[in-house]
């Protein structure tokens, strides 16, 4: 899902630079959104981990 985010913000990067300001607004609001649901997702994950009692795998 970072991935996506990260390929988003380079389309959104790129068509700013270019002079495309919708295209560049909307691939930045995409990249946002997919960014802040990783975060959750990594904050839940992180928290339900802790709660098994199971560390960071090395």
């Amino acid at each position: 899902m970072l991935r996506w985010a990260l390929i988003f913000l380079v389309v959104a990067l790129i068509a700013g630079v270019l002079g495309f300001g919708g295209i560049a607004g909307t691939a930045a609001g995409i990249a946002k959104i997919i960014f802040y649901i990783f975060i959750i997702l990594l904050l839940i994950s992180l928290v339900s981990g802790a709660l098994r009692g199971k560390g960071p795998r090395a």
